[in-house]
């Protein structure tokens, strides 16, 4: 029995031994396959992580060629994603309200009207060149007011073509939204508007130097030019501003300007060189509530310009947080003929403008943005800000009585505002302004004169508080 279990622990060792090395094979062999697999499925993973990659650098270039579109406060824009090619669709609407007081003995009347009303069109193709496509449906009729080709080579050197502002009136180059009162003062009225020509113009030493010089067909005080010159002869204007400390650590003079502007031109026997006629029919200058003041006179012989015609106007602007002022002169010199009859009048004007943001945000020249938007919800209302001005505009004492009557004619205007400006948000804007135009003789006119324009105007002061809704983006 010893020899038998001895036996049966011998054999079943043997098996034991034997099913341990056969276990031990198949282990070996199961574990050998299951780190192919493991290696097989990293190569897998590795396969895919690398084809996501490629798969998201493929969707970034992608994403690079594709256009771009944005729509906000800046109106409609889109472009190519590098920028070469843009489009922009802006636009102005200003409804306005004059409501003239005493005007049972003025020419002015009580009125609301479309005052601006301009889609904008602009972009830029091949990177360099801009344009600009400005039409007007405000008004009696619809106009071109900008119509023009920029190319930039730097920022230093930019050639424009078509009609646009020449340059010369600091608050005749602000632009229409940013004005601070309804209507611009009686210095713009001796300056030129609008005109078609070449301009060579821009900004060096850091921005800190502005530069413009153009050649136009030339225009009267202002006006707009139609399409075509109206005589063979050129104008040229010029302009130089500068702001010194722009770029500087001086906070306090940051927003300092000044400069002066001038434009030289020559005018052959022609009434279209003389100024616009806005307010009447003849050529004339108007008060803040657009009415004519002072017109020259066709009687006895037509008035027109003919000879040489300069202006200069030395200018200047300083903003300092919610406080701002700007100011400028304008001397007019121009060469009239009546019959036999010509003298060189020199008429001039100035104006002085300020404003203070009521709700601590920063004055500019380009406007006002409000830190929170009209949320009345939220008890959110808005910037106000309040503003002032005074502009005298006087006529040469050669102009009277050969050139303009002098019994309906005033030989001097005086205009003083003042005015509340609410900024919704970047967009819309309410604006509410008192101004009252003294005159310095006129309104003595008797006869068919005594009833027409500008003798109706002068007899009295002109009272007329401006509203305007305006969008602008």
């Amino acid at each position: 029995m010893k020899i038998k279990r001895t036996v049966f622990v011998a054999t079943l060792a043997g098996v034991l031994a034997v099913g341990q090395r056969v276990w031990a094979d198949d282990t070996a062999d199961e574990i050998k396959a299951l780190k192919a697999e493991i290696q097989a499925l990293d190569q897998k993973v590795r396969v895919l992580e690398r084809q996501r990659e490629l798969d998201t650098e493929a969707g970034e270039v992608k994403a690079k060629d594709f256009p771009r579109v944005v729509a906000g406060s800046s109106g409609l824009l889109v472009s190519t994603a590098d920028t070469n090619f843009v489009f922009q669709l802006r636009g102005l609407l200003q409804v306005d309200n004059r409501t003239f007081f005493e005007d049972g003995k003025n020419q002015g009347n009580d009125t609301f009207l479309l005052r601006r009303a301009r889609p904008i069109f602009q972009g830029t193709f091949y990177r360099d060149f801009d344009f600009l496509f400005v039409p007007d449906f405000g008004g009696t009729s619809v106009q071109i007011f900008d119509a023009y080709l920029n190319y930039r080579y730097a920022p230093w050197l930019q050639l424009r073509a078509g009609k646009f502002k020449e340059p010369f009136g600091l608050e005749a180059l602000q632009s229409d939204p940013c004005t601070s009162f309804n209507e611009r003062s009686l210095a713009t009225s001796l300056g030129p508007n609008r005109d078609i020509g070449f301009q060579l113009w821009g900004d060096v030493a850091d921005s800190r130097v502005s530069y413009a010089v153009g050649v136009f067909n030339g225009v009267g005080d202002a006006r707009n030019t139609s399409n075509s010159d109206f005589e063979d002869h050129r104008e040229v204007a010029a302009r130089l501003f500068l702001q010194p400390f722009r770029k500087t650590g001086l906070t306090a003079l940051q927003n300092l300007g000044f400069g002066v502007a001038g434009t030289w031109g020559n005018v052959s026997s022609n009434a279209t060189g003389l100024p616009a006629t806005t307010g009447g029919t003849l050529a004339g200058y108007v008060t803040d509530g657009q009415q004519q003041f002072f017109a020259y006179n066709p009687t006895n012989g037509t008035v027109v310009a003919n000879g040489t015609h300069w202006r200069l106007s030395p200018q200047a602007y300083y903003y300092w947080g919610p406080f701002g002022l700007l100011g400028e002169y304008v001397i007019s010199h121009q060469r009239v003929t009546k019959g036999g009859t010509s003298a060189d009048l020199e008429h001039t004007a100035w104006q002085i403008s300020g404003g203070w943001v009521l709700t601590g945000e920063d004055a500019s020249y380009t406007g006002i943005t409000p830190r929170k938007n009209f949320d009345p919800r939220a008890g959110s209302w808005g910037a106000f800000q309040l503003v002032a001005r005074y502009a005298e505009l006087d006529l040469d004492n050669d102009t009277f009585p050969t050139f303009a009557n002098e019994a309906s004619s005033a030989s001097a205007a005086q205009a003083w505002s003042v005015g509340l400006n609410w900024y919704l948000n970047k967009n819309l804007r309410v604006n509410t302004s008192f101004s009252r135009t003294t005159f310095t003789g006129g309104g003595g006119a008797t006869g068919t004169a005594a009833t027409a324009v500008p003798n109706l105007v002068t007899r009295q002061p002109e009272e007329v508080l401006f509203t305007r809704v305006q969008l602008a983006f």
